[in-house]
């Protein structure tokens, strides 16, 4: 019998993947901004000086990653792509793909995950076909208050899987083909002896139970266990729950072995970047934390200096002072009298100067390890600004200057296509086996779709237009429906409406002729 990854006597997450999650988790809080929860570099410098109190609220955190890892996406999505089946427009075929495209929001749903793999490093959509919404409330409250559930209409679906629930099954000898994919999470459920959760207004019981989607091709195991809590696992720097998995129970469901009529895995998996020695990708925050708790630091350091001097000491003859101590010039006084020796101030002669030049150079290295001009924000922070973006004004000079990040933002598409084509196809072959015995259903043939990206450059249609009419000797190099698809961004069905229009609108104006008239020579028929 097949070893399972989740089975009674195992471990919740599985070991080998805890490393994995902790690099999630440690990208999410770098991402939302939550730097004191991991760089404590700073803190444990100061801790044995009078400024360490001081230290802890005047921690800044500037949150760099969130700008760096939404831009991609925004240049991947800006514009949408538009979605081929190659069937032509009006087929079945390109209907349902431009339905199931339209449908899942599919662009949306792509700048969320690009965004989230930027911290992560990996991503996953499930397909599957059933019910879009929940109407689970509505039947807990139909016998109270005699309600009549809907029937939600059944659809090809897909949807992101959150990353830290998914765990792939490697084929024997391979590192990168799953032969399984199991969607696991622990599920807590409110009753008496559980674990006690106190929250605002009450209290509850909470007991842990492992739910477990097994996919294999062909089909979906259901699965639920018994937990025990068994503690913390802090190795790699934040905490992630372990959980001890018990017996195997009922887990309600109508079957617990659902088929699928597909032999593709039903959940597709995008990483950042990746590498041909392991599936896992590569996130845009785990080379840069260092740099990035320098940054933090020095801002610190900063913000100290400023901090310490912005109250000054000062000195001078007795009886300046006000009733209380103060002096209206502010800070501590000190008084003197003539003879006295002078206080005198221990003073750092170095300057913020060096601070700001050191905080210059760890910003230019994030730019640079993150492959993106600064420019591109519309704003420069780092003394080599490596100019504002705007001295170029054809085409290919700007696309030159945005080079790195266009470079960047390929290497990403290539990942989201092919991972977004499995899913529609995947989509596609769900819905026909779903409905093979379903009246009124309209068989089609599953297609592997071809997807039109734009680089989120804007090009100067002008000068496209007279580059194709110089190579061409003046011919046209696009229909009237391909032209609208592409200044337009929209799908065929839309395209062809507008075509109907522009149609509808001449013949209003100008009127229609029998095409056998221009045929005729001049001075009528012979």
């Amino acid at each position: 019998m097949a070893t399972k990854l989740f089975e009674t006597g195992a471990v919740y997450p599985p070991p080998s993947h805890i490393p994995r999650l902790a690099c999630y988790k440690r990208g999410k809080t770098i991402f939302d901004g939550r730097h004191p929860e991991i760089y404590d570099r700073a803190s444990s410098l100061l801790k044995d000086t009078p400024h360490a109190e001081q230290l802890k609220t005047l921690f800044i955190a500037v949150n760099l990653m969130d700008i760096l890892l939404t831009k991609p996406a925004d240049l991947l999505t800006g514009e949408p792509p538009t979605y081929e089946s190659g069937t032509g427009a009006g087929t079945r075929e390109q209907e349902r793909l431009d339905s199931i495209v339209e449908e899942n929001d599919l662009t949306l749903m792509v700048h969320e995950m690009v965004i989230g793999a930027g911290y992560r490093g990996d991503s996953f959509i499930k397909v599957r076909y059933g019910a879009r919404a929940d109407v689970s409330e509505t039947e807990a409250l139909a016998a109270e208050y005699g309600l009549t559930p809907p029937t939600p209409e059944l659809e090809p679906i897909i949807e992101s899987v959150r990353a830290d629930i998914v765990f792939p099954e490697l084929s024997t000898g391979s590192r990168k083909n799953f032969k399984a994919i199991n969607i696991a999470w622990v599920d807590w459920v409110e009753e008496p002896g559980g674990k006690v959760i106190r929250w605002l207004g009450g209290e509850a019981a909470l007991v842990p139970y492992l739910v477990v989607e097994r996919h294999i091709p062909g089909y979906i195991v259901h699965e639920r266990y018994k937990l025990t809590e068994a503690g913390v696992n802090n190795e790699w720097g934040v905490p992630i729950s372990t959980y001890l998995i018990g017996d195997k129970i009922a887990t309600g469901l109508f079957e617990d072995v659902e088929a699928t009529g597909t032999d593709r895995l039903p959940v597709h998996h995008i990483p950042y970047k990746s590498v041909d020695d392991r599936w896992e990708g590569i996130n845009g925050v785990e080379k840069l934390e260092s740099v990035l708790s320098a940054i933090n630091e020095r801002l610190v350091q900063i913000d100290l200096i400023l901090w310490k001097h912005s109250d000054p000491w000062m000195y001078g003859p007795a009886g300046t002072t006000e009733e209380g101590g103060e002096v209206r010039g502010g800070g501590r006084y000190i008084e003197i009298e003539n003879g006295d020796v002078t206080p005198g101030y221990m003073t750092w002669e170095g300057q913020l100067t060096s601070a700001f030049t050191e905080l210059d150079v760890l910003l230019g290295l994030v730019y640079q390890m993150s492959e993106t001009p600064q420019w591109l924000f519309g704003t420069t922070l780092a003394s080599d600004k490596g100019g504002t973006g705007t001295s170029h004004t054809d085409s290919g000079a700007i696309k030159a200057r945005f080079m790195p990040i266009l470079a960047k933002v390929n290497r990403i598409r290539a990942h989201v296509d092919r991972a977004l084509r499995d899913a529609i196809w995947t989509a596609m072959q769900l819905e026909n086996y779903a409905n093979k015995d379903v009246a009124g259903f309209v068989k089609y043939d599953p297609v592997y779709p071809r997807i039109n990206w734009r680089d989120g450059v804007p090009i100067d249609e002008k000068e496209a237009a007279e580059v194709a009419q110089i190579r061409t000797g003046g011919k046209p190099t696009a229909s009237v429906h391909d032209a609208i698809k592409t200044l337009d961004g929209v799908d065929d069905a839309i395209a062809a409406e507008t075509i109907a229009r522009i149609d509808a609108d001449e013949e209003r104006t100008l009127g229609t002729v029998e095409s056998t008239v221009f045929n005729e020579p001049a001075g009528g028929a012979a």
